[in-house]
């Protein structure tokens, strides 16, 4: 019998992420993944735009653009190991007003204090690169990419097995307790017991960790991210992933177009309240959830501090032309009739009693038991680093 058996909560990237290095660091070891849904990579990581984030947006020192940094130099290495597709197709962030001139600049900078190879390209350089593209200015970042995520996280998951790592999925897990030394995961369908556990449970992750005992000091609030694909046709109006200049008061990169590694484009993401924390639907409720929401202070802080912006998030959710639109501010060309519904995803955003939302990761420990409270975007790119990370933390006794 092993000396250490490390419990993984959470079958997305990030929980295989930290399952399969912990493998290579401790072979002799167990691992157990626990996975509520019937496979694994379902929720967050399954419906993910797959681009691979280059770090330009993060503040310098943030957990964010350490781990982005770091994790996008790991994915790619991994993907030319186990030859998943990838491609480093770059990107542009357009500054379509004069306004937006100096977010610009803001970006640019931390792209460099970041060590993000950028540089500011000009009207005439954007046609060039992204011929359908209108834009005053523009930023290039030639190290943006894009990949399958769901694949990244299915090899992961076969690597785990290959190592003699065991993973059980529908087993939903409610509580991680510390019992005469070692950590038992309560489920419905009964306990799985190790010495040390990681939980990555993302859109639940502060319910899991309330419910075993830690108070992450955060509330899970659930926004949908819907999505349209361009029609076959028109995928050529969009070379590779064209970015808007994004709004620093909302966490939320904007409306754009991205490039998908199996060859189709999609346009968005809209951020939207959701009823449910897996409302991938306008029309999903579930009551706890929603009642759970409203109840958290937070929550009406940050709908008083961003009304207007959420009012005009809300409108494209239930208005195509709206949509569209926002897409022409980056493509004037796009049409209504060059969109299909793809399907939405739904961010797990941890908000603050004061209506803050925390934008950067979240890790906690408590005794043997570490909780990854809060892992936004950039986390499918940062998430061999964020494995890493978490790893290191658990060994230290």
């Amino acid at each position: 019998m092993p000396a250490e058996t490390l419990l993984v909560v959470g079958g997305g990237i990030v929980g295989l992420a930290t399952a399969e290095r912990w493998l290579q660091r401790h072979p002799a070891h167990e691992v157990v993944v626990l996975e509520k849904e019937p496979g694994l990579a379902t929720h967050q990581t399954g419906r993910n735009s797959g681009v691979l984030h280059s770090g330009i947006y993060y503040r310098p020192g943030s957990a964010k653009a350490r781990n982005c940094i770091r994790g996008k130099q790991l994915m790619e290495s991994f993907c030319r190991e186990q030859g998943i597709p990838f491609e480093t197709c770059g990107k542009v962030i357009v500054a379509t007003t004069e306004a937006e001139r100096p977010r610009l600049a803001e970006i640019l900078e931390r792209g460099h204090a970041n060590g993000v190879d950028c540089r500011r390209i000009d009207a005439a350089e954007l046609e060039e690169l992204e011929p359908h593209a209108a834009g005053l200015e523009a930023i290039h970042v030639p190290g943006a990419g894009i990949v399958d995520y769901r694949e990244v996280a299915l090899r992961l998951g076969e690597r785990i097995e290959q190592h003699g790592g065991r993973i059980r999925t529908a087993f939903p897990v409610t509580a991680l307790e510390v019992r005469a030394g070692q950590v038992v995961a309560h489920g419905p369908e009964g306990e799985e017991i190790g010495t040390r556990a990681v939980a990555c449970a993302g859109l639940f992750s502060d319910r899991l960790a309330r419910a075993s005992g830690l108070d992450p000091g955060v509330q899970i609030v659930p926004f949908r991210g819907e999505y349209y694909e361009l029609s076959e046709q028109a995928r050529g109006l969009c070379r590779n992933l064209i970015y808007p200049v994004p709004d620093p008061a909302f966490p939320f990169l904007g409306v754009h177009f991205t490039r998908m590694v199996g060859g189709g484009v999609e346009c968005g993401p809209n951020a939207v309240f959701a009823f449910a924390r897996e409302g991938y639907h306008r029309t999903d409720v579930d009551v706890a959830d929603l009642f759970e929401a409203l109840g958290w202070p937070g929550v009406w802080r940050l709908f008083a501090r961003h009304w207007e912006t959420g009012l005009g998030e809300m409108w494209r959710s239930w208005s195509k032309s709206a949509f569209v639109r926002a897409l022409q501010r980056l493509v004037p060309e796009i049409r209504a009739e060059q969109l299909s519904p793809a399907p939405a995803g739904v961010r797990a955003m941890a908000l603050g009693r004061d209506g803050s939302l925390v934008d950067d990761y979240l890790i906690r420990r408590e005794g043997p038991i570490i909780h990854v409270c809060n892992a936004p975007s950039p986390a499918a790119t940062s998430a061999l680093s964020i494995g890493e990370t978490v790893v290191a933390l658990a060994e230290v006794d």
